[in-house]
């Protein structure tokens, strides 16, 4: 596995959009690069950042844009500045060489999963899941948000559960940080029950993202799961639902099971999903059928804030206890 080399003060943080673009949130999303230049980084956008538009530019064009920051020597990592949902017309566009000859850190949240899974399973490139440019506005950052920024400067500290998570669920609805979180953990049967002893202690290579995206590129030229999976012996599975039915999220998994994703699969962690009308039991029911691994849900993982920042390709050890649990990533 490839590790990239963090970036330090007085470094540059490259800013593409290959998804959407920022136009109609710029107050939010300039509060968030002050806070990424109070850590001392210093700043170069593309051209389409700003773009107000589901797609900040054409496909073409966001490809080339990605790719010029990749071989800028300036820029010691790259983030996304926001999601969006057609990051994936790009990828026959993204050059990877400059990448490979000199690797940065690529990271981003939600959409752009499928240039960080496409790199990380493809090319043995560590990436970085679980925030955008656009991710530390506010008046006052949450700790998750403090975390996420020591993980992008190369302090990898220990991430464990928090108390509450956000009850809104709601792009348009400011977090109000009141619904007690509590994991929760399965082993796989046919009848989806929780597990008795809810225990867990477990460590592999970790991947994952958005399993949205990730559903969308399975058996694609950017599909490099069967590279990673045979490349790696123990692996720590983690997706964040954004918006799967119980029933799709159920048939997807048992795609990616066909398709030998889980060969080598020690547990797969799920956040909380975002947009759903079932409950955690349609869910987990389903998913107990399909995966025989154990798996965490409701894990502090993805849209549903608080989440964890995730490095692809980094060596995780995971415990679980009585609803709580943490996380730590090595290097190696």
């Amino acid at each position: 596995m490839i590790f990239p080399t963090f970036p330090k003060p007085g470094d540059v943080l490259g800013i593409a959009a290959p998804s959407a673009g920022v136009g109609h949130k710029l107050e939010s999303f300039n509060e968030s690069l002050a806070r990424l230049r109070a850590r001392g980084y210093e700043i170069v956008e593309t051209a389409s950042v700003r773009n107000d538009s589901d797609r900040s530019a054409s496909a073409e064009v966001r490809g080339r844009e990605f790719s010029e920051l990749l071989a800028d020597d300036r820029v010691r990592a790259v983030l996304s500045a926001s999601g969006g949902d057609y990051n994936i017309e790009m990828l026959p566009y993204l050059d990877v060489d400059p990448l490979l000859r000199t690797p940065k850190w690529i990271a981003g949240a939600s959409d752009p999963t499928n240039i960080l899974y496409y790199l990380t399973t493809t090319y043995d490139v560590a990436t970085l899941y679980g925030f955008n440019a656009g991710s530390f506005d506010g008046e006052v950052l949450h700790p998750f948000q403090e975390r996420a920024l020591d993980i992008l400067g190369g302090n990898l500290v220990k991430q464990e559960s928090f108390e509450f998570c956000d009850s809104n669920r709601d792009f348009d609805l400011p977090s109000s940080y009141d619904a007690p979180v509590s994991w929760d953990f399965y082993l796989p049967n046919e009848e989806g029950r929780k597990a008795a002893n809810q225990h867990l202690d477990v460590s592999g290579r970790l991947i994952g993202g958005c399993i949205d995206c990730i559903s969308k590129l399975i058996g694609t030229p950017y599909d490099g799961t069967s590279l990673f999976v045979n490349r790696y012996e123990d692996i720590v599975w983690y997706f964040d639902n954004f918006a799967m039915s119980a029933f799709d999220l159920y048939l997807t998994l048992v795609q990616m099971s066909y398709a030998g994703y889980f060969r080598h699969a020690k547990a797969v962690l799920f956040g909380r999903t975002l947009f759903t009308k079932d409950s955690d039991e349609d869910y987990t029911s389903l998913i107990a059928r399909v995966l025989k691994v154990p798996f965490l849900w409701n894990a502090d993982i993805g849209h549903v804030k608080p989440c964890f920042t995730l490095i692809n390709g980094a060596m995780a050890h995971v415990i679980h206890d009585e609803g709580k649990g943490s996380l730590t990533m090595e290097l190696r």
